[in-house]
This record gives C-alpha cells, structure tokens and sequence, in this order.
C-alpha cells in the first residue's frame, strides 16, 4: 500500500496564484474581490487550526468531546446556512439547527452505527469527518431552498407552490452529483483512498455511501426546513412601491 506525499509548503502556495488571478480579474470588474480575498484567507487559517486540533482528536477516547465537535458542527452550520437569507434571527435560526440536528444526525447515526458498525460508536476518524460532509451539505441545501422559498412567496405563490419550487431548485447540486459522479467527476472521499493506496472498488462502495448520505441528508434538511417554516406569513410585495 503506497502512502501520500505529503505536500511541501512551497508547493502548496503555488495552488494560490490561479486564486490571486481570478481575484485580480474581480478586482478589474469591480467585483467584491474583498470577500474573496477574505474566504480565502480564512480558508488557509480555518484548516491549519483544525489540522493540528485533528491530530489530538482522533487519539482521543472521550466520547464527549466528539459529541461537542459535532454539535460545534450543527451551531456552525446553521449560522453560515441562515447568512443569506432574508429570514434571520431567533426563530429562523432555530428553525435551520432542528432541520440540520434532527436529519443529519439521524442519518449519520445509520451510517456510523448500522453500516459500518464501528467498534466504539463515537470513533472520531469516522464520526467527524462523515458528519462535516453531512452538515455541510444540508448547510448549502438549506441556504439555496430558503432563498427560492423567500422569492416565491414575494411574487405571490402560496406555500405549497413556493415550497416544491425551493425544494427542486434546492436538489439541483445533489442531482447533477449524483448524475456527474464516475463520468465527470471523482469525489473527493473517493479520490483520497485511491490516493491513499485502497482498492478502487473498495473506495467506489464507501463513496456510494457517502452519496447516498449526502443526497438524503440534504433533501430531508430542507424537507424539514421547509416543513418547519409553514406557517411563516410572508407578505407578497406590493408591485406599487417597484414604481
């Protein structure tokens, strides 16, 4: 079994001049180059901290500290979901961490517990990283079907309408992946095995079922979202103050 280069920091910095090119085009268009340039850099920041914070992690054999990086996970999570929307606040906050907590944990527990039968049920070097695919996943579904779902409510379409237009438009990412992955695309859970040394076949059955995980997650968090925000008023808007 071959293991992976690790990748010198010389090397890894030069991934950032197409960055640096693309954010200067922005720049040139009058674009938020700024909040590039931010996501960026907070990028860089975000995951050197959690590489070092991992390593200790993943030796741990306290049940209670995966549970607190997880629920960290959900309180993230449903903060940087509520970001673009309209709707923020108490409420709608609360609203996304019941939809992302109740089926993200729900499916994660299925996966960790019943199909891989962990021998410890809190085992880090599983638990973690599948529950960052989940949340973040159900984050972006959430985020994309509560901006559809903002939208058609102000043009006057009743809940039911709005809600399997938000849902819909909310899958699109999750579909095309499903459809683009083996022919356009090696997703990266799968990618790091092969890299790693494992078998591709082998590599092909755990990404199945990250697949499966992740497309479920995301439709039943904004299934319950959606759910959840029935009875939101939400006021069309008044086609005279567009005058």
């Amino acid at each position: 079994m071959t293991s992976v280069t690790t990748i010198p920091i010389a090397s890894l910095l030069i991934g950032f001049v197409p960055v640096a090119v693309l954010i200067f085009v922005m720049w040139s268009w009058r674009l938020n180059a700024l909040q590039s340039i931010y996501a960026n850099g907070r990028m860089l920041v975000q995951l050197l901290i959690i590489g070092y914070v991992l390593s200790y992690i993943f030796e741990t054999d306290e049940p209670v500290l995966v549970v607190v990086v997880v629920v960290f996970m959900i309180v993230m999570a449903a903060w940087i979901a509520m970001r673009p929307l309209t709707d923020r606040g108490v409420k709608p906050y609360v609203v996304i961490f019941i939809a992302l907590g109740v089926s993200g944990l729900g499916v994660l527990v299925v996966v960790t517990q019943i199909i891989l039968e962990l021998p410890r049920w809190y085992e880090p070097r599983f638990v973690i990283p599948l529950a960052g695919m989940v949340f973040a996943n159900s984050m972006n579904t959430i985020s994309l079907a509560g901006e559809r779902f903002h939208v058609e409510r102000q043009r006057g379409e009743d809940y039911l309408s709005a809600r399997n237009a938000a849902i819909e438009a909310a899958m699109i990412p999750q579909v095309n992946a499903l459809l683009a992955v083996g022919l356009v695309s090696l997703p990266g859970m799968m990618t790091g095995q092969i890299l790693s040394g494992i078998e591709p076949l082998t590599a092909a059955r755990y990404q199945i079922m990250v697949m499966c995980m992740i497309f479920s997650t995301a439709g039943l968090a904004a299934v319950l979202y959606m759910t959840l925000r029935k009875g939101d008023p939400v006021e069309p808007v008044n086609q005279n103050d567009s005058v």
